[in-house]
């Protein structure tokens, strides 16, 4: 994708020149719908009375970017007038759901101003307001779009009052400017920077303007006229090489001075050449050229090929002394040197920013450059930033527009606890985009969340439930604990006695070793036992599966053995440790059990499995190899038979239910008696399961004594279990 050249305003030309204007730039099976788009933000000129930026000049400024014609309609369809009086089902009706699907998407980033000066002083939250725009959007056109509103919005208030032009400024160099250079807008970036800088430091501006002689238009073309010279001198010598240029832009000068603390005169780079040749040996005799060409800076030369920098980056650098004495730095580098300086470790964008690195960000950020800079609409490059770049993210925020972080499925009371502590302890409701839902609502990226919290009090003990689904992240739990930690001492012995208690009866156990639970938890006493359970921190499940088994008599044994399963190719696989995981076998090798494996996490999440020497996975690129992740061919652990009592009143679909839950917790049912009491409808439930250990049980227990009807479900004794 090209980068545009400034253009003075269009807004104010005729249609009929207009539509020349934007015919020129796309085809002519796109004409019919364009028009009726521009006609749309032609009445929007004319019937708006407010000044602000115009649908037909952030158009323009798309247009010069090259960006196919559906980014033009919705620049044009997103004009403010048009966000104000069109109704959204009358724009898709008219012009089909991609086009007013990307308006709704730059219409809500239009709408989207509460970044305040305090978030910009942060470096961390204009990182993470980035982040959440390209998260949200989901689609790098309305990005694009999005920036040239915002360019254009920097030539047009000049007449606006100070303040204003200073926070709109500063927003941009934080906010846009950053993310127009990810995405390799060179040109939009440099504009949008040196108006900011206009308009944050006037009188630093007009010093360094009048300082550089010449304007960038002046020196672009003097740019251009070097590199005619310096193809000319390749050609006569028989060199292949792609050869492109630009001048350093006012604002970027300035930075470098000083960062530098470096005067004007000094600065060798005001204009650059790279030229890029097929072989590295032709790099030595490119510059070896140059220099017999030109006087050249000895101190300036600097050979990154035989001593690459830190961070991989090869190249040839040197400056020499073009037509007019004007000082002209030339980097000469391969296409892998290239290749990896744009989108490698050593990305320009990265090492100009800073900042710790994102492996997944970075991936699909070099994605996106290549999108752009691709000729063809590459669907594929488009879905793996859309899956790839916030796959495990959300970014939400607060009232005062503050971003936060959370992990993707993160909930209201996550999001309190990562704003205060003392924010999730008394939090008892929330609002998502002014309305109210419960604390156990999946947040979004991109929504604003209220905590309404209470005067005082703590969490509850609920809150801790993995079933509830109140809470996701570690930080939140671990802040509940430490809350229940530090209450009262004997109110947690109370609770943890009741709750071992309550799993004791369910089980069916009648004593308790508390000593031999104490070394299991690693606890010093047996009372501590019983704290930690009334704190949250030893869960009722972790306490069911702790409880000691009572020997297994050898009949029942006998008669169930442990049963291990040979594992098939289509059979159980674990991944990282966590089974049942989606997963599929991949055609290209067809691993057999046994084999050595390897998963590749696909684009819709599943992962796909292949032999360990599948070509290919040994010829994955390296941002590819960081999807492999470890896997194993599963087996079923060992089991053995349990009976339960449930006592329940007889309904219709009553054992279906049960079976159910049995089902879904993968216990396997051996037997089952009935026996139903006619006077009182009574039903008494003596089945016989197969069970890995008492925390499985404990749990589909649970969820037995949820199903109706059911008075309740234990475990039986030995003594009590009836004869076969």
């Amino acid at each position: 994708m090209k980068h545009s050249l400034y253009q003075s305003d269009v807004a104010g030309k005729s249609p009929e020149e207009l539509r020349r204007l934007f015919h020129s730039g796309l085809q002519r099976q796109d004409f019919a719908r364009l028009d009726e788009a521009l006609n749309l933000a032609l009445r929007a000129r004319d019937e708006d009375k407010l000044f602000r930026p115009r649908g037909l000049d952030a158009a323009h400024i798309l247009l010069a970017l090259k960006v196919d014609a559906i980014t033009v309609e919705a620049a044009l369809l997103s004009d403010p007038y048009l966000r104000e009086t069109l109704e959204p089902a009358s724009l898709r009706q008219q012009f089909g759901e991609p086009v007013s699907d990307l308006v709704e998407k730059v219409n809500w980033l239009n709408t989207f101003g509460e970044f305040s000066p305090e978030q910009m002083k942060q470096p961390e939250q204009a990182e993470l307001i980035r982040r959440m725009l390209l998260a949200v959007v989901n689609d790098v056109r309305a990005v694009l779009i999005k920036l040239a509103y915002r360019l254009q919005r920097l030539r047009i208030m000049r007449d606006q009052d100070s303040d204003t032009r200073a926070n709109i400024a500063r927003e941009t160099l934080d906010i846009f400017c950053p993310l127009a250079n990810r995405l390799g807008i060179g040109q939009l970036k440099w504009e949008m920077e040196d108006l900011s800088f206009r308009y944050l430091h006037p009188d630093d501006y007009r010093t360094l303007a009048k300082s550089l002689a010449t304007n960038r238009a002046e020196r672009e073309r003097y740019v251009r006229n070097f590199i005619e010279l310096l193809e000319t001198e390749l050609r006569a010598n028989h060199i292949k090489a792609r050869v492109s240029g630009r001048p350093k832009h006012i604002y970027s000068i300035w930075k470098k001075m000083r960062r530098k603390e470096t005067p004007l005169e000094e600065l060798y780079d005001l204009h650059a050449v790279r030229v890029i040749v097929d072989e590295l040996p032709t790099c030595y005799l490119v510059i070896g050229l140059v220099h017999n060409h030109w006087r050249h800076i000895p101190k300036e030369f600097d050979d990154y090929i035989a001593n690459p920098k830190d961070n991989g980056y090869q190249s040839l650098h040197t400056v020499v002394v073009g037509p007019n004495d004007r000082p002209v730095e030339i980097q000469v580098r391969t296409p892998q040197m290239h290749e990896f300086a744009e989108y490698g470790v050593a990305a320009h964008w990265r090492y100009k920013e800073g900042g710790g690195r994102d492996a997944a960000f970075e991936r699909s950020i070099t994605s996106l450059r290549r999108l752009l800079e691709s000729d063809e609409d590459d669907q594929s490059l488009l879905e793996d930033f859309r899956s790839d770049a916030f796959a495990d993210q959300v970014f939400a925020l607060t009232p005062k527009g503050q971003v936060i972080r959370l992990k993707k499925g993160a909930t209201p009371l996550d999001f309190a606890y990562a704003i205060h502590t003392e924010v999730g302890h008394r939090c008892r409701g929330a609002k998502v985009d002014g309305r109210i839902v419960p604390l156990t609502y999946t947040l979004k990226s991109g929504e604003k969340v209220e905590i309404l919290t209470a005067k005082q009090g703590g969490p509850s003990l609920g809150w801790l439930d993995t079933h509830l689904g109140y809470i996701k992240t570690a930080h939140a739990r671990n802040k509940i604990r430490s809350w229940f930690r530090q209450q009262d001492h004997d109110k947690h012995f109370r609770v943890g006695k009741s709750i071992l208690d309550r799993e004791r009866h369910k089980l069916g156990l009648r004593d308790t070793d508390m000593d031999e639970l104490a070394r299991h938890f690693h606890l010093a006493r047996a009372d501590e036992v019983l704290l930690a359970i009334g704190r949250g921190d030893i869960s009722p499940t972790q306490v069911a599966t702790a409880l000691k088994v009572p020997e297994i008599p050898g009949k029942a044994a006998a008669q169930v053995p442990r049963r291990v399963t040979t594992p098939k190719a289509a059979g159980e696989i674990t991944v990282q440790g966590i089974r049942n995981l989606l997963t599929h076998i991949a055609r290209c090798c067809t691993p057999e059990p046994g084999e050595p494996i390897i998963g590749y996490v696909t684009v819709g999440h599943s992962v796909a499995i292949h032999r360990q020497d599948c070509p290919n996975v040994l010829n994955l690129p390296h941002w590819k190899q960081l999807r492999l992740i470890d896997v194993a061919w599963g087996s079923e652990p060992a089991v053995y038979p349990m009976r339960i009592e449930v006592h329940a009143i007889d309904r219709k679909g009553l054992l279906k239910d049960v079976y159910q839950v049995l089902a879904q917790e993968h216990i396997n049912i051996q037997r089952t008696d009935t026996a139903t009491h006619p006077e009182d409808q009574s039903v008494v439930m003596h089945i016989t399961l197969e069970i890995a250990n008492l925390g499985q049980l404990s749990v589909a227990l649970d969820k037995i004594c949820e199903v109706h009807n059911v008075l309740s479900a234990r475990r039986l004794d030995l003594e009590d279990q009836p004869p076969d």
